[in-house]
């Protein structure tokens, strides 16, 4: 299951230092499990009661419970043997502040209303944003502010090809995953798989900080803004994940010029989760 993973791909750039941090025999359901929970106690990582976070085997969650509020009121992480719970772990370790915020979103919601048939639309954003977000985070000033309204108007070509310079550390906007089910679908890419994007607005500053300072900033910020405002999908914009600069091969014009997948905007259509720009 792991070997399907290819580390050197830059989207898995997020996640790759919690999986580096693993026990080299995390290679199974209870050897992954036992070294999540060895990086959760190391990390103190807990819900938005205060209770530790602990990865457990699926089979722990209560029937008739949902995951989401198993979460909320044990800090336990129901975790199966798959590739999607595998990545749902090393995000939980990445991004602990966000996860315990969106956790905490949901449960409150299914506390005020229930599981019921429809998520209603603040769960349903968290859900989104749980399985399938990526993080922009660009530059504050006028080219940043520039680059963000061409992707929102889906000016494809003109924002990631003829703008390409403008991606990448240290320069003017960095991609980092936050879903764990985009992970898992990039293990075998495909061009049309897209990403619900919510851009961050960065200081100067924080492009020059070391790679963890950058992750610290980017959790501490997200989380604060869930805690305060809550979620929509409105807060969304669509990236095709390979059309990132320097994220695949071929980025040629034409690349960017195939409408099946860098399709035009259009005020009428909304994007589904997993589904093309």
């Amino acid at each position: 299951m792991f070997a399907q993973i290819d580390w050197a791909r830059p989207w898995y750039d997020a996640v790759r230092p919690a999986f580096d941090s693993l026990a080299p025999d995390a290679n199974g359901t209870e050897g992954f499990i036992d070294a999540f929970n060895a990086n959760a106690a190391r990390l103190g990582l807990q819900n938005h009661r205060g209770q530790p976070i602990r990865f457990v085997p699926q089979a722990d969650l209560p029937p008739d419970t949902a995951y989401e509020e198993f979460i909320g009121a044990s800090g336990c992480v129901p975790t199966r043997e798959n590739l999607h719970d595998f990545f749902n772990g090393l995000v939980w370790q990445t991004f602990p502040l966000i996860k315990r915020e969106l956790n905490a979103l949901q449960a409150a919601q299914i506390a005020a209303a229930g599981v019921g048939k429809s998520r209603g639309p603040a769960r349903d954003a968290a859900t989104i944003f749980d399985e399938n977000a990526a993080l922009l985070v660009v530059r504050d000033g006028d080219a940043g502010r520039m680059l963000v309204e061409g992707l929102r108007a889906h000016q494809w070509h003109d924002t990631l090809f003829v703008q390409r310079a403008l991606f990448g550390a240290g320069s003017t906007a960095e991609v980092w995953l936050f879903g764990h089910a985009l992970m898992e679908k990039l293990v075998a890419p495909r061009k049309a798989i897209t990403a619900h994007t919510r851009v961050l607005f960065a200081p100067d500053a924080w492009f020059g900080l070391a790679w963890d300072d950058r992750r610290a900033w980017i959790d501490m910020q997200v989380a604060g803004q869930l805690c305060v405002e809550g979620l929509n999908t409105a807060a969304f914009t669509p990236l095709p994940v390979l059309g990132v600069p320097g994220w695949w091969g071929g980025q040629d014009e034409a690349f960017y010029l195939d409408q099946t997948v860098f399709r035009p905007k259009r005020a009428d259509r909304q994007v589904t989760q997993g589904g093309k720009a």
